[in-house]
């Protein structure tokens, strides 16, 4: 036996079996601020349950081993009859299982549902982020699917179902369902206007034969798929039609195959559990959602809620990030104390802290949004959405690099979790259009939906008077939104700024005073440097790390 060589000391012990939603003080006081007294208990019972499971040794195996076994692509099976599958680990459908059983694709019809449902997908997230891709779609799937009665009926129960069944069978003989999307095509990406796949009526009514492409579907596995498609006149031709929406599952009712072609999954720089492909339709079957040529109408509130989810997952990822971070420095010792009591770094996670902080407080009042479900909340989320998308996934990646550096070396390996973190970071910032279609929506809604500022307006305004910066920054955006000189080319800057003044105010009400002041000294003050840990030393910095993992 080799002699020991040295005495491994100073090492952080893995960051496992805690609670992820009992530790998270900004997350919990959300859930009480936005829930009815009624609803609480259970709501605190199933996130604790699910808080639990995402911190333990297990589940974090799990997500590491799908991660580390991607998907694989099976086009035949052994006789060479065309399948196109594609084979999971088990532990993807362990993750998924787990999601779909904790209600992550039902919302839409219980109390105070979006709520809880964004806290469940933000903490289930730091868990594994890839498997809830088809989570997210499945969810958000079902208002599109409710302009179409007879299909709403046959689909919904299935796809807001706690019961996960991986088989490939007809919907009717499955007790639930998930549901994928395929719109962007290759010559047209963001523009689905510009997508070529044809639809022939068949003599059925609302039933079509698809004929095309998709150049991303994600979650090829899912029982069906929403897809954008032209439907074609009588001499073939779609030049001149806008896109239809449509459901094309992928077992016929009477248990065959739809030719759903799987060409070739896609070779991703994350998500990588999450298998994406591209796909070709020849004479698929498919049946009509919505009108005839209001398919981008049908779509918008399944775009709304993946968008939304696009912030929760976002936000997660900052917060896991942050937790690792905060959990080494609590643990490693250098140039004889605890990183956590070095004053740069306590402003480093400080920082990092009142930045994830902002985009969980922002996310929960979204979610509440869509369950108060009033005129005036619905046109706040329709500019509030857009506008989070736009700001909270672009913050992400580089909250999570720094967490990663706050590591040192065994940030990069991975074995420290963050280099997946890392990975998985721009995917929220591109999937449901990117920073510069978020920033355009928002001119949209502006330029034509005057009650959607009005609502967002008086939001930021209910903070009015509790801080300077705050207020000084309100009337800066005012001017901005007076000012309609070049506006186009302002939409970023536009978009940022009020991201910037809505998650001020809703920090200034709800967060605690240090929270709060550091982020309108930094964000609104101008008290602050463009990398992380230039927060102003004269701030309560301690108070704000202490709330990262308290205990």
């Amino acid at each position: 036996m080799a002699p020991s060589t040295h005495t491994v000391t100073n090492q952080v012990p893995p960051l496992t079996g805690y609670d992820v939603f009992g530790t998270d003080l900004a997350l919990a006081a959300g859930v009480a601020r936005h829930l009815p007294p009624e609803l609480l208990d259970d709501a605190r019972a199933e996130l604790a349950w699910n808080g639990r499971a995402a911190g333990s040794a297990q589940v974090q195996e799990w997500a590491a081993r799908a991660e580390r076994n991607t998907p694989r692509l099976r086009t035949h099976d052994r006789s060479g009859h065309r399948v196109d599958e594609v084979e999971f680990d088990p532990a993807w459908h362990r993750l998924l299982g787990r999601a779909v059983s904790s209600g992550l694709t039902d919302a839409w019809d219980r109390p105070g549902g979006h709520v809880r449902r964004a806290a469940g997908f933000y903490v289930w997230t730091q868990a594994e982020a890839s498997h809830l891709c088809p989570v997210s779609m499945t969810h958000a799937a079902v208002p599109a699917l409710r302009a179409e009665p007879e299909l709403a009926a046959e689909w919904v129960p299935k796809a807001v179902s706690r019961v996960y069944e991986r088989e490939l069978r007809p919907v009717a003989a499955k007790p639930g369902v998930l549901l994928g999307m395929a719109m962007t095509e290759k010559q047209g990406g963001s523009d689905v206007r510009a997508g070529t796949t044809a639809a022939r009526p068949l003599a059925a009514a609302g039933e079509y034969l698809l004929t095309g492409h998709k150049w991303f579907c994600s979650a090829p596995m899912s029982d069906g798929f929403l897809v954008l498609a032209k439907v074609a006149g009588p001499d073939g031709d779609t030049a001149d039609a806008a896109p239809t929406c449509f459901l094309v599952p992928r077992v016929l009712p009477d248990g065959g195959r739809n030719p759903f072609r799987l060409q070739r999954l896609k070779d991703k720089l994350g998500n990588r559990a999450n298998a994406s492909a591209e796909v070709e339709f020849d004479g698929t079957w498919a049946r009509r959602v919505g009108e005839e040529e209001r398919g981008l109408r049908t779509i918008m509130p399944m775009v709304a809620a993946t968008r939304l989810d696009c912030v929760a997952g976002s936000a997660a990822l900052m917060r896991q990030a942050l937790v690792q971070a905060a959990h080494h420095a609590a643990h490693r010792s250098a140039f004889g104390s605890k990183l956590a009591d070095k004053p740069l770094m306590r402003n480093v996670l400080a920082d990092l802290a009142v930045e994830s902080e902002a985009a969980t407080t922002l996310l929960l009042r979204l979610a509440a949004a869509l369950d108060a479900d009033t005129d005036a909340e619905r046109a706040f989320a329709r500019i509030a959405v857009p506008v989070a998308k736009f700001w909270v996934t672009k913050r992400c990646t580089p909250v999570v690099a720094e967490a990663l550096e706050c590591l040192g070396g065994n940030g990069y390996v991975e074995e420290s979790v963050l280099p997946r973190l890392l990975r998985e970071s721009p995917l929220n910032s591109l999937w449901e259009g990117s920073g510069n279609v978020q920033a355009l929506d928002v001119l949209r809604v502006l330029q034509g939906e005057p009650m959607a500022l009005n609502a967002f307006l008086q939001e930021v305004g209910r903070a009015r008077g509790a801080d300077h910066r705050l207020d000084a920054a309100i009337r800066g955006l005012l001017t901005e939104l007076a000012d309609l000189e070049g506006i186009e080319a302002r939409a970023r800057r536009l978009a940022e700024r009020m991201a910037l003044v809505l998650q001020g105010a809703l920090l200034v009400r709800w967060a605690p005073p240090e929270v709060a002041d550091a982020f309108c000294a930094a964000r609104l003050g101008g008290d602050g440097g463009a990398s992380f840990g230039t927060l102003p030393h004269t701030l309560d910095l301690g108070s704000i790390v202490d709330r990262i993992l308290p205990g």
